[in-house]
This record gives C-alpha cells, structure tokens and sequence, in this order.
C-alpha cells in the first residue's frame, strides 16, 4: 500500500501498444497540435493588431483564443512526448499542474462563452444600450471575471484532489492527468469533499448554460421579428459562429462525463477524451472565421502585408 505522500510520479495510459501506432499518434498530436497554434495565433494577431477589431465580440474572441491555446497546450505536448519517447511516467508536480491547468482553461472558456453569448444578446435585442452595457470598462470587468472565477475554482478542485490519500498505486486510466481517475486511487471517504466540489462546478455549469439557453431563444425572437431578410441573415451570421463553439464545447463535454457507465470501455474513453480535449481548440478558430467577413478580412489583410515585408 502506498500513499500521496510517497507517490512520486503517475503512469498515464499509453496511446498504443506498438511502435508504429506510437510513432503514428505522435504524428496525429503534432498535426492537431500545430493547427490548433496556427489558427489560435492567427486569431489574436488579427484582432490584436487589426483596430477595426477591437470591438466587444473580438475581444471576447481573442479571450477565447487564448484559452484555446492554453488547453490544447496542457494535454498534447505530454502525450506527444510520451508516444516519441515510448513512457508513461508524469511527475507528482507535473500532474497537479495538468490537472489544474485542464480545469481552468476550459473553465475560462466557458465563462467567455457565455459572456459573448450577452454580447450577441444586448447587440441584437437592446442594441440603443450597447455602448453602454458593453463598454471597454465593462468587458474588461468581464473578462477578468470569467478567469479569475476558472483559477478559483480550478485552484479549490486541485487542492482538494490533491490533499487526498492515495493508496490504489498510481496508474491513472487516462492518457492525461485529472481528477475521475485520481479519485480512484484515493483510499478516503474524504473523497466525498471533492465531489460536493464538482457538483458546485457542475451547478454553475448548468446555470450558464441555462443563461445561454434563454439567451438564444430571447435572439431568435428578436431576429424573427426583423422585417427585411437580410437584416435576418446578417443577425444569424454574427449569432452561428458562436452557437456552434458552444454546441461543440457542450456535447462533447456532458458525453465524457455524462455518459452512463455501461458505454465505458478503454478504448472509447481514450476517444472522447481525445474528442474533447483536442477537437474543440483546434475547430473554434476555424469556425469563427468561416462564418466572419470582417475577421476573413483581417486575416487577409495581415498575411498580404507579411507576404509583401517578406
């Protein structure tokens, strides 16, 4: 028997069991991993940098981008260290940071998305008030909100998780470290305090997404009751993007952790793992500038001027 004070370092599950497999995933990582770093980076360059965007929905765009980084940042680079070099072992310290760092990102990024969510709101449905409702002040308030309440929380959740006992070895049955397969390890009751933890995260989950519910339905009212077609079109097209972000942030979250114990097996846990941990940062700037002229525009933009330094 073992405990948390004599653990130090975890073994993660391995991607593969052949070479070949290993050396492929590593290939797949590093691809998903530079798109993700490409379109992110692309995205706050614009905006940074195009002043024609620093308006509320691209600098909550821009928020949202980071957070993406930060998140496709957390979990691939250990896994494609992990199938080049053929281990499993993450350090005691690099696990605790992994564990924090998966809770506050995704944390950050859906409290950004239910910010831009009141954006697309007041813009569509009190567009006489948006210059005072959001107003730089205002969204920076917002912003500083939306990640000081992820680092609270992801700082409460990794204490906690961490002031466990362990004494069930140290293999975490993930390909990354957080806190379902930590807890398995624990040989307390007090586990007990960390699910009282996640049920508070999944409370205030459940109200934003209810606050963006509600939101939607007060826009499509809104947008229906505009009398020329292309007034329609130009309030879905600013609406879309985003509600497609959180379409893909929400289902493939609430299936990892929803899903009922009889659909779990290895392999399809280490696919919904991959699913959500990696699709959406790299998805989230492609379908943002899909959907968006002016920020197509100033990618265009940009990239013809570095061309033309270059």
């Amino acid at each position: 028997m073992s405990n948390s004070s004599s653990i130090s370092h975890f073994l993660l599950l391995a991607l593969a069991d052949t070479r070949q497999l290993q050396l492929l995933h590593f290939c797949l990582l590093l691809g998903i991993s530079l798109a993700a770093l490409l379109a992110n980076g692309l995205i706050i360059s614009a905006v940074a940098c195009g002043h024609h965007l620093h308006t509320p929905m691209f600098f909550f765009l821009l928020n949202l981008a980071l957070s993406d980084l930060g998140s496709i940042c957390t979990t691939v680079p250990k896994a494609m260290h992990n199938s080049l070099w053929d281990t499993r072992n993450i350090s005691y310290t690099a696990c605790a940071a992994q564990v924090f760092l998966i809770i506050f990102f995704p944390g950050a990024e859906f409290c950004l998305l239910t910010i831009m969510c009141y954006d697309r709101y007041v813009s569509i449905c009190k567009p006489l008030h948006y210059g005072t409702l959001l107003g730089s002040r205002a969204c920076a308030h917002m912003a500083a909100a939306a990640w000081a309440s992820a680092f609270l929380n992801a700082l409460l959740e990794t204490a906690n998780t961490f002031s466990l006992p362990l004494c069930h070895g140290n293999a975490l049955g993930q390909f990354f470290c957080e806190i379902p397969p930590i807890l398995k390890l624990s040989c307390s009751n007090s586990y007990l305090r960390e699910l009282g933890l996640i049920v508070f995260s999944l409370c205030l989950a459940f109200g934003c997404f209810v606050f963006i519910v509600f939101s939607y339905v007060q826009i499509f009212r809104a947008v229906l009751r505009i009398p020329s077609e292309q007034g329609r079109h130009k309030a879905f097209s600013t609406c879309l993007p985003h509600l497609a972000v959180v379409s893909l942030f929400i289902s493939t979250a609430s299936f990892t952790y929803l899903k009922p114990p009889s659909m779990s097996s290895p392999s399809l846990d280490l696919s919904v793992s991959v699913l959500y941990s990696m699709v959406p940062p790299a998805l989230n700037p492609l379908i943002y500038s899909l959907r968006n002229q002016e920020l197509k525009a100033a990618l265009r933009k940009m990239m013809t001027v570095s061309f033309q330094k270059g």
